[in-house]
């Protein structure tokens, strides 16, 4: 694929907003220290992709999903997280986009079980910097503009409709009775997160539903897992639980059409 060609393919267009982000966020918090965890974290991805890649004999490498993860990675990792702990989590993403798989796609968001395993495991701060949050307020329109370029080019409107509208309805039920910490959810940087993750994570292809339908039951189980989870124990690993719920259901549903597939047989005549 030529690189004209692949800049204006759906997972071009995401990396270029991603890069986007992170030259923006950097410029913003005068520091290029989340720019060297950019260029760690795609490098580690990149190169373990490509060495599984050769491994499972693929005839064809192009580690655009790497490089997403990767950035991903980087932006919502704190920027004062050692190198380890990028270099690790990175690891740990791309293991289990090669481990857990079905049908040769990985079952889970490759960046989400990431961050969620390094939270559990290394502690690891996770402040979403590449969203915006520590930036002026009116940032948040460049979020939403890139946000929207890549939703819109990968064909994700119905399951970003969907979650914002579940997560938010489901927030201001719980602030009308009074559940959980729901004004800090409706502010920076919650409120950036939530953006970034409904438009950039959330829509993953490989991870998610293409039919319509598919992909509201989709966003509306994801918001209701992880409303539930931030409900009970605050905190931002919410959006990971959720996402990954969502990941299960669609593994499960596309698991469950194979196997109806394969038993019809041809009526013989």
């Amino acid at each position: 694929m030529a690189a004209n060609q692949w800049i204006k393919s759906p997972k071009g267009y995401v990396v270029f907003i991603m890069v986007a982000f992170l030259v923006i966020a950097s410029i913003g918090s005068h520091s290029i220290k989340g720019i060297e965890h950019g260029v760690v974290a795609v490098g580690v991805c990149v190169a373990l992709d490509i060495i599984f890649c050769l491994f499972e004999k693929r005839k064809r490498i192009v580690p655009d999903g790497a490089i997403i993860t990767g950035l991903i990675i980087s932006l919502i990792l704190s920027v004062t997280s050692s190198w380890l702990i990028v270099v690790a989590t990175s690891i740990i993403s791309i293991l289990s986009k090669h481990i857990l798989v079905h049908r040769k796609k990985p079952i889970f968001n490759p960046a989400v079980l990431g961050l969620l395993l390094s939270i559990l495991i290394f502690q690891s701060q996770q402040s979403w910097w590449g969203a915006f949050g520590d930036l002026p307020s009116w940032t948040v329109v460049l979020l939403l503009i890139g946000g929207y370029a890549a939703t819109n080019r990968i064909n994700k409107f119905p399951q970003v409709f969907s979650f914002l509208a579940t997560y938010f309805l489901l927030l201001f039920a719980m602030l009308y009775t009074h559940i959980g910490d729901v004004p800090d959810a409706l502010l920076p940087p919650f409120i950036n997160a939530t953006l970034f993750f409904a438009f950039l994570m959330l829509t993953d292809p490989p991870t998610s539903p293409a039919k319509v339908k598919d992909q509201i039951i989709f966003g509306i189980l994801t918001a209701a897992v992880g409303t539930v989870v931030y409900a009970l124990f605050g905190g931002l690993m919410y959006f990971f639980i959720g996402l990954l719920a969502g990941n299960l259901f669609h593994y499960l549903k596309t698991r469950s059409s194979f196997s109806a597939s394969k038993q019809v047989r041809p009526i013989q005549g």
